[in-house]
């Protein structure tokens, strides 16, 4: 290369970093909102990973083996939109420029399926670091179950990209002693030292030495000085990627909106535009050929399309690869190709146990049963608990242990760890090819609330297991009986809470949460044991795909009694008392308020009449109720803490029996 023509590309390469700044500087001042100050600095960065080693094809966002980016900085979002409008996906720069407005595709933060090319829903610091965690997981596991010799169909990356307070917040921590744990060397993350944070400098509240720290975790470290040195920094991404052993961390020390004369290394270029005049100055301060906002010269915008041409290449290059491997191995394509896309295989069901009114359990342990009846036709259902996997009854039998050594166990040690649990499920399932599943004690879901809140949100679909799911887990006292929890998760939007009755309604609210497409499950599970309904006598469990069902009946009811879990013993029981003395009582099972609340308004009305007066009864706080009991209606719940001692005990002070449930439908009749 000769040094005229070295000088032109590095000249090239410049105008390309600095088309992603003016658009980051243009686009958060249009908006009046955002951090253009990330996006500035990093877009070094960004140039040398996107342009020379990600793999990915804009005209195919989810091509299964492209390399996965997740920007956990999620503030830094305009970075990310401006890389998938410059290479070629389908955001244009009108998408650009309508930034953080109503209806647009460049929403404030990063949200799967509402911008082509964003890999996850990032925002809450450090939920992208365990999401990417996740991701080289499912990676690992994929490429040890399909690949064979010669045949290597899963052969992807994942990159993260961690900001300052990624690595401050809690979750960052777990996700990253798990990966360094597990080896996944094919993990590889940026950490952007740019020393700056809203408050002010990160030396306010921050001085770990993060280097150490992820050295201590098992990580492969490097640091790069200059965060402007491209040569530097595909160096460190070319010795990274040799690391299979374990992953790596690159550490980048950048200076917060390179370029302004005014606002550099300073928070005041974090969290606000820069102002008119700040941008003005700074695109002179760059030599930005156009003060117009919005400029993009041909010359870049060709130098980025050039990922077109690139990714369209890679693609096919790994077409012809799996068209051997479809030759050579028939079943396994056919295998991946049916996981990927998320079909059932035939059968999946087909040995789901029966209980009899003589197997009176626990509801966790009645899942145990009937997750292993599923797992043993249903091989991408993988998972494992927050070290309670005895007590949360989440092991699959025979199905090993994913280690670092061995990536086809289908159970997980994620050590008490609830936060990445729920990070590392999003991540999985962001990957596609399994089902992943996560148990912990409901009281510990508070942990997970994050993760579980942007699985709803994003629309994935882990199962949590959450067992001890009352006062009804007795000695252990008020410290782990859950009170508010159930309230707390049903008031998250796209978010399906079943709390089956018996282990009858256990096999159902598996198959439910199995079927199920669209946000996560959560199965809460008793720790005591509870009758199994005698269904001869009373209705059948498949009403639970309603969400709620008649139990048991009169004719012309006269007050419905409605409860979950193990409380629907409880009015069971004032039912048979009720109907003794000449009432006319309804028992209603209602295991999952939301797929109730989506029946039509008819079969609502059939299982509970408009003008009946109505008791729900539950083990906790009452606020999911009140939509349901109606105006003359009550409910026997908790508001206050639970107690020490054993169960029987706490319901009979707490005010949870048959009794109080008669008494009170007494007074409203």
């Amino acid at each position: 290369m000769t040094e005229a023509h070295a000088v032109t590309r590095v000249d090239l390469d410049q105008l390309c970093i600095n088309t992603v700044r003016a658009l980051a500087m243009d686009a958060v001042q249009q908006a009046d909102s955002g951090h253009p100050g990330t996006a500035m600095a990093l877009a070094p960065l960004a140039l040398v990973l996107w342009q020379r080693h990600l793999r990915y094809n804009p005209a195919n966002p989810d091509w299964l083996d492209r390399d996965r980016f997740f920007l956990s900085a999620g503030h830094a979002c305009i970075l990310l939109y401006s890389l998938l409008y410059l290479t070629g996906y389908d955001l244009s720069l009108d998408d650009i420029k309508q930034f953080r407005q109503w209806g647009s595709r460049t929403p404030g933060h990063p949200e799967r399926g509402m911008t082509p090319g964003v890999e996850a829903t990032t925002g809450p610091l450090g939920q992208g670091v365990g999401n990417a965690v996740g991701m080289a997981i499912a990676e690992a596991q994929l490429a040890a179950l399909f690949n064979r010799t010669g045949h290597s169909i899963i052969d992807h990356r994942t990159y993260f990209l961690a900001s300052d307070g990624d690595l401050m917040e809690g979750v960052s921590h777990e996700a990253c002693s798990l990966a360094g744990h597990l080896k996944l060397g094919r993990l590889i993350g940026f950490y952007d030292d740019n020393r700056i944070t809203i408050d002010g400098s990160t030396d306010l509240a921050f001085s770990d030495n993060t280097a150490r720290r992820f050295e201590s975790y098992g990580w492969h470290v490097q640091r790069i000085a200059n965060g402007n040195d491209l040569d530097a920094i595909d160096a460190a991404i070319e010795r990274a990627k040799r690391v299979t052993e374990r992953p790596s961390l690159i550490i980048v020390r950048t200076h917060i909106a390179w370029g302004s004369p005014h606002k550099q290394d300073t928070a005041e270029a974090h969290g606000a535009p820069l102002g008119v005049d700040e941008v003005r100055a700074t695109k002179q301060n760059l030599g930005w050929p156009s003060l117009e906002p919005f400029f993009v010269p041909e010359e870049a915008l060709e130098q980025w399309r050039t990922a077109k041409t690139r990714g369209a290449q890679l693609e096919a290059g790994w077409k012809k690869t799996w068209d051997v491997y479809c030759s050579a191995h028939p079943d396994l394509a056919a295998e991946l190709e049916r996981r990927s896309a998320g079909r059932l295989p035939a059968g999946w069901d087909a040995a789901l146990p029966v209980f009899v009114p003589t197997d009176a359990q626990a509801t966790r342990a009645a899942s145990g049963k009937v997750l292993n009846a599923i797992a043993a036709n249903l091989p991408e259902l993988i998972g494992g608990s927050a070290d309670l996997t005895g007590s949360n009854n989440t092991e699959i039998k025979g199905g090993g242990v994913f280690t670092a050594t061995v990536r086809v166990g289908r159970n997980f040690h994620f050590g008490v760890r609830e936060h990445v649990m729920g990070a590392t499920l999003n991540g999985i399932a962001l990957h596609g090819g399994f089902i992943p599943f996560g148990g912990t004690f409901l009281i510990f879901s508070d942990y997970m609330r994050p993760a579980i809140r942007l699985a709803a949100l994003t629309g994935l679909k882990p199962i949590y297991v959450f067992t001890h799911d009352s006062i009804g887990l007795g000695e252990d006292g008020p410290t782990h009986q859950p009170i508010e929890q159930l309230a707390a998760l049903r008031a998250i939007p796209n978010m399906t809470v079943i709390r089956p009755s018996d282990a009858t309604e256990v096999v159902e609210a598996w198959r439910a949460a199995i079927t199920h497409r669209n946000g996560p499950v959560a199965l809460v599970l008793t720790r005591q044991k509870v009758a199994v309904v005698d269904r001869t006598k009373y209705a059948a469990a498949a009403g639970l795909h309603q969400g709620g069902y008649v139990l048991a009946d009169s004719q012309r009811p006269d007050v419905v009694l409605m409860a979950t879990g193990s409380e629907v013993e409880l009015i069971l029981g004032a039912y048979e008392k009720l109907k003794a003395e000449g009432r006319r009582p309804r028992a209603v099972s209602m295991p999952c308020l939301e797929y109730f609340a989506e029946q039509p308004q008819d079969y609502r009305d059939a299982v509970l009449p408009p003008g009946v007066p109505r008791v729900a009864v539950e083990a906790a706080a009452p606020q999911s109720w009140y939509r349901w009991v109606g105006e003359h209606g009550a409910i026997i719940g908790l508001e206050r803490f639970g107690a020490s001692a054993p169960y029987q005990r706490i319901y009979q002070e707490l005010g949870l029996t048959v009794d109080r449930v008669v008494d009170t439908a007494r007074k409203l009749l």
